[in-house]
Parts: C-alpha cells; sequence; structure tokens
C-alpha cells in the first residue's frame, strides 16, 4: 500500500503534515511529530512586523553612538551575542534540518512587500525546502477595491518568486470576490502550491472588562468543509499543489481532502487535542480504510471526487444547493 505523494517537487511518505504553529518552536516535539508520520513539518510564521523591529532596532544599536568619541569602542554592539526573533528563526532552521530527515517548510506572515523580501532569501539560504506566504491582510479601508487587494497579493508573489529558488505556496483566505480567479493569478505569478484556508483569529469582547480581546478556538471538523468545496472546484484546473487546512482531524478528513484533489492535509488542532501521536493513528486508520475499500495508492483516490469531470462548476453546484434546500427535513437532524 502507497501512502506517498508528491507536494512542492517533493516527495513525501504521507499526505499529512502539521501546519504552522507553536509546536515547531520545540525541536523535541518536532521530533516526536517526525517519529509518529509527518511527513514534512511547517515552521510557525516569522511576521513582518517582527522584520521591521529587528531593522530599526539594529539602526538604532549602530547609529546612536555615531557622533561619540572613536575611543569609545565599548559603545558599539557585539553582533555575534545580538540575537532577535528573525535571527533566531534562520538559526531554528539550521538544527532542524540538522535533527529530522523531513522537508522543512518556512512560514512567513506579511502584509505588504517590505523587507520580508530579503528574509525570503535568507530562509532560502538557511536551508529550508519551501517556503509557506502567509499573507495576512484584512482588507478594513473602504476606499480600496478589490483589484487592489488582489493585485497586492499577486505584486507579493512576484517578488518573492523573484528572490528565491525554493518552491513557494501561498495560504489564501477565503475573503476574495473571486476565489477561483486569484487561485489562478496567483500560480501565474508564481506560486507552486496553494493551502485553503488561512483562517483569521476572530476578536472577542470582554463584558466585564470592556476590552476586546484575542480569542483563539481550535477548529472542529465543520470548518473542513469549505476547503473541501474549493479544492474540488480547482483540482485540475490550475497547475498548483492544493493543501487543505482547517478541521483535518480524522482519516475521514483526510481522506475526503484527497478525493478532493489536494496533495497533502495541514493538522493543528487535532495535535493540541490528541498529541504528536495522533498522526500515527490517523495513518493507521487510513491504511484500514484503504483496505477495505481496496485502494492501492493514495495517487489512485486523488481527485476522484473533484469537479474536473464537470464542464460548468458554477451549475453543479447551484443545483446541488437547491437539491439540499429542497430535500432538507428537519425532523432527520441528529439531536
Amino acid at each position: 500500500m502507497d501512502l506517498s505523494t508528491t507536494y512542492l517537487g517533493m516527495k513525501l511518505k504521507n499526505p499529512i503534515m502539521p501546519s504552522a504553529s507553536p509546536l515547531s518552536k520545540d525541536l523535541g516535539k518536532i521530533k516526536k511529530l517526525e517519529d509518529s508520520g509527518a511527513s514534512a513539518i511547517v515552521l510557525w510564521s516569522l511576521f513582518e512586523e517582527e522584520i521591521e523591529s529587528e531593522q530599526l532596532e539594529l539602526h538604532y544599536r549602530t547609529s546612536i553612538h555615531s557622533e561619540s568619541y572613536a575611543e569609545a569602542l565599548s559603545y558599539f554592539p557585539e553582533f555575534s551575542e545580538y540575537k532577535v526573533g528573525p535571527e533566531f528563526y534562520l538559526e531554528h532552521i539550521h538544527k532542524v534540518k540538522e535533527s529530522v530527515n523531513i522537508p522543512v517548510i518556512a512560514s512567513l506572515n506579511g502584509k505588504s512587500i517590505g523587507g520580508w523580501i530579503d528574509y525570503a532569501k535568507k530562509i532560502e539560504e538557511a536551508g529550508a525546502d519551501a517556503l509557506e506566504l502567509n499573507i495576512y491582510f484584512l482588507a478594513t479601508d473602504i476606499s480600496k477595491s478589490c483589484i487592489e487587494i488582489d493585485n497586492l497579493y499577486i505584486d507579493i508573489v512576484k517578488e518573492v518568486r523573484k528572490a528565491i529558488k525554493i518552491p513557494i505556496a501561498v495560504k489564501l483566505s477565503p475573503y476574495f470576490s473571486s476565489t477561483a480567479w486569484i487561485a489562478n493569478e496567483l500560480v501565474k505569478a508564481g506560486a507552486n502550491g496553494l493551502i485553503l484556508f488561512n483562517r483569521f483569529y476572530q476578536p472577542d469582547i470582554d463584558l466585564e472588562n470592556l476590552e476586546v480581546v484575542p480569542n483563539v478556538i481550535l477548529s472542529t471538523p465543520f470548518a473542513n468543509r469549505l476547503p473541501l468545496r474549493w479544492i474540488a472546484i480547482l483540482y485540475g484546473r490550475i497547475t498548483a499543489d492544493l493543501a487543505a487546512t482547517g478541521g483535518i482531524s480524522s482519516a475521514e478528513d483526510v481522506i475526503k481532502m484527497i478525493m478532493a484533489g489536494a496533495s497533502v492535509t495541514q493538522m493543528f488542532s487535532a495535535l493540541i487535542k490528541n498529541g504528536e501521536s495522533h498522526i500515527k493513528k490517523v495513518i493507521n486508520d487510513i491504511k484500514i480504510w484503504m483496505e477495505e475499500h481496496e485502494y492501492e495508492s493514495i495517487e489512485q483516490m486523488k481527485g476522484s471526487m473533484s469537479h474536473k469531470a464537470v464542464e460548468n462548476p458554477a451549475a453543479f453546484e447551484r443545483a446541488n444547493y437547491m437539491k439540499i434546500l429542497q430535500t432538507f427535513d428537519p425532523a432527520k437532524l441528529k439531536h
């Protein structure tokens, strides 16, 4: 039985990998994930703001004493001891590459074409096998059109593609006027893969202290319905690998995504709830399902339930929408 798959030009032993998260900050946890069967590791995201902060701090450190007496050499910082977030990130890539035998995918989280382009080069030099672009831009300016927002994403991908040679995957949000169009444009701009979908963390309100507070809610299997639909629509229509993320917790979730057309699935919430060894259970369950249903490989099932053979996906989706509403029976709901 062959569980291998290809993603971003890399041959992976199975379609399960941890998504970008704090889990990847701990080398011990990364090794446990590899031992449990993870086919690759996506490192936590390095934020554009962290890079900007380092650049401002570096400027301050090297210019604040520029008018001091020449003999006051003790004012200058020892660069070998000067460690900040971005530099630690690059060092971490080195350490992970030396410690595991699976591909290491770095992640950049940005909102503009800023200095993080330079860090894309440094990440490549540090040894990362691929780079995930987590473009976190929430369009709140009522004067900006959807065309301007779309072009921002496209320009970022173009610039990063010019800067590095390793594969690039873009983590998309579902909030585009035309998801299919932007997906294709990002591929034309240089993306080798698309991850569907980025989940923006929604804030909450603390009624006691009257404050807006961050609130992280772990995803549930219901969250995978959205990427499942769009992966099925895009598979075979764009020349990029597709990765599913959000609500992936069981063998059934992974199998459905593969049948829709995903090359890999990314997992986080299930690992937080069940531990690193959960990957091993999911892999074993996939093998059992494939044996029972007489599948010999992941490639055999990939895209088998996609819209590739549907001439008009929009009409197909609308027909299913109508069918659901017309046949829905509240009495059959599970309590």
